[in-house]
């Protein structure tokens, strides 16, 4: 049954199934979030991966929308593309200003971020700059002359070599001068700094990490963000190790020191199978305890959708899940259409071969919890499919050249228009948004700001969803989203499930729980649609809500704004739960299907739809699992 949750006599915004939100769309964050404030508040777990007692400190959490994976002009492969903007500017997007773009245009979205990670690539990271600086310190190195001749095969020429070292892992000396690498590293803190507004706005301090594993078209890459700004001297690169372990291994080296990091893999997709691997890690070294706990300890988060994709899961992992395809990107990085493999690839296959390897061998490398990101070159998070500007400067910074391919990728128009990362924090601070990454209260979006609350427990009261301070009763009594459960009784735990829509866009459809668990030394899976828009309820044997019959123009993109809820509340218990069995939730929301990016560009251009990619997408935001532990497996 789904239940409405209380709401807090202060506010005086409806919050009602069907209430017409009426905040304009050019609003703040924060007043975008007053649509659940009286929902979203409440305690934090005490400590990473432990529930929280009654006699914890009793703390408030707020959502937090903001981006981790944002690239400007200081990496090489946005500079070879024209890419003109800084991090300054990056931050100024972020903060709600407009700044230029290749096309001509300004971008700007519709509301500001809470916070925002600047992750240029570490590998050259601001050198090609400096490169075309006519009275720089670089200026009379034999490739800067190259790369500003006059003639554009020469010069092509230049690029490519520049590109090729990367490829290779073989760097050109000059361009990795250790005192130039730290000066442009401090120039990174420092504008960090200038923009950082605790309370208000924050600045996280990262990086990306570009290691293709020394292999053709392989993506191993990891976003490096830290607590504060008590950063290493400069940061740790594929230059100086490509294999993931390694990495790990500094962030340990660094905490030792008192600087606190941690690295978010992303596009898993294009991994080629070799994100999370089961038997032997990237390097030839087997897969251990020691392997899990390292990885644990540095890897909290993994990107489920970005730009590049989503990694939740694929339809030849999931054929009973409906949903498993959603934005699905299989060339591997390159631009040759070389399809990668899919086991070991996404992230729900990821979770499933931890709990295996959980109950066979005793370890779990893979109890990561999720956000969303872009991943864009262009300073600014392009997350609005109405207002979508391409991924990467000129290769397709307009509706003509996203229609092909380049060397990046063989289909732009595969690219999506995502995502963003919701964090429970208890305040807009670095170190506050840093320790709810940490302990994975986290929620990833396709790019609506779609706040989603996920619990588990038990011995709640019967009208628990109905009383004011819910939130903190599932906190005191229950595990959050990120945690783990230990105990269970006879029917085993309940889930609470509460979302509310982004006043900017479509209405839900349908609020689900994913369950991943292992039975008989094997591992399975099922989709529980466990809420559904409209006053509908799920089938009991098919575990599916009707359809609630919401449409979308393809001729004006406008959709049904008759049908769907303003906010889904719920609370489910798992008709098949069996105490003796490891498993883990997670939750998924789903709007009414909505134009897709591709196509509101035909819509402004007259271009034909694409034919290889759908017209219409449902955006939606994933949780952190919950993970269930038999009490006889701890």
């Amino acid at each position: 049954m789904r239940d409405s949750p209380a709401i807090d006599p202060a506010t005086t915004l409806q919050t009602g199934f069907h209430s017409e939100i009426t905040m304009p769309l050019n609003t703040t964050t924060r007043s975008i979030l007053q649509l659940g404030a009286a929902l979203c508040l409440g305690l934090t777990q005490a400590a990473a991966h432990v529930a929280a007692t009654p006699s914890a400190a009793a703390q408030r959490t707020q959502a937090f929308f903001g981006e981790l994976h944002v690239h400007t002009m200081n990496s090489p492969d946005a500079f070879m593309l024209n890419v003109r903007t800084t991090p300054d500017d990056a931050y100024r997007f972020a903060r709600g200003e407009a700044i230029p773009h290749i096309s001509g245009v300004t971008i700007r979205l519709r509301a500001p971020l809470d916070f925002v990670a600047i992750t240029d690539h570490s590998e050259y990271m601001g050198i090609l700059p400096r490169l075309f600086e006519p009275q720089g310190a670089l200026a009379g190195l034999p490739i800067a002359a190259r790369l500003s001749d006059e003639d554009p095969e020469r010069r092509q020429a230049a690029v490519l070599e520049v590109l090729m070292t990367l490829g290779d892992n073989n760097p050109m000396p000059a361009l990795v001068d250790q005192a130039l690498r730290q000066s442009i590293w401090q120039e990174y803190v420092r504008s960090a700094e200038r923009h950082y507004r605790p309370g208000e706005f924050s600045t996280l301090i990262g990086y990306e990490w570009t290691s293709s594993g020394a292999l053709d078209e392989v993506n191993l890459h990891r976003n490096v963000i830290f607590r504060s700004n008590q950063v290493p001297a400069q940061p740790f690169s594929s230059f100086d190790s490509v294999e993931p372990r390694a990495l790990w291994a500094w962030l340990d080296e660094q905490r030792a020191l008192g600087i606190e990091g941690m690295a978010i893999a992303h596009n898993s997709n294009l991994s080629n199978g070799l994100m999370f691997p089961t038997n032997v890690a990237f390097g030839g070294e087997a897969i251990d305890a020691d392997y899990a706990a390292l990885r644990q300890r540095n890897e909290p988060l993994v990107e489920i959708s970005q730009i590049k994709g989503s990694s939740e899961t694929h339809p030849l992992l999931s054929p009973n899940d409906e949903w498993a395809g959603f934005e699905l990107l299989e060339d591997l990085l390159g631009g040759r259409g070389t399809l990668g493999k899919v086991q070991g690839s996404y992230v729900r296959d990821a979770w499933l071969s931890g709990l295996l390897m959980q109950a066979q061998q005793g370890y779990n490398p893979y109890r990561f919890g999720v956000i969303a990101a872009s991943d864009s070159h262009n300073a600014g998070s392009q997350v609005e499919e109405d207002n979508y500007h391409g991924k990467i400067g000129s290769a397709d910074g307009t509706p003509e050249t996203r229609r092909g391919g380049s060397f990046i990728n063989t289909h732009h128009i595969k690219y999506s228009s995502a995502g963003l990362a919701g964090v429970w924090a208890t305040e807009n601070t670095r170190e506050a948004l840093y320790d709810a990454l940490a302990r994975r209260e986290t929620f990833g979006t396709s790019g609506p700001r779609i706040s989603v609350r996920f619990f588990a427990g038990a011995d709640w009261p019967a009208d628990l969803l109905t009383r004011p301070d819910w939130v903190e009763q599932a906190y005191a009594t229950g595990v959050a989203m990120g945690g783990e459960l230990g105990q269970s009784t006879g029917a085993g735990p309940e889930f609470l499930l509460w979302a509310a829509k982004d006043p900017g866009s479509a209405w839900l459809q349908r609020v689900q729980i994913v369950k991943g668990w292992v039975e008989d030394g094997a591992t399975r899976e099922t989709v529980f649609d466990v809420g559904c828009a409209d006053g509908l309820s799920p089938d009991p044997s098919t575990h599916r809500c009707p359809d609630n019959g919401a449409t979308v123009s393809l001729e004006t993109c406008e959709y049904d704004r008759h049908k769907g809820d303003g906010q889904i509340a719920v609370r489910w218990r798992d008709p098949g739960f069996d105490p003796e069995q490891p498993a883990f939730y997670y939750a998924r929301v789903l709007e009414n299907p909505t134009c897709r990016w591709s196509t509101w560009d035909s819509l402004r251009t007259g271009l034909p739809l694409p034919e290889e990619i759908p017209a219409t997408l449902q955006e939606r935001a994933w949780t952190s699992p919950i993970w269930y532990r038999p009490p006889a497996a701890h």
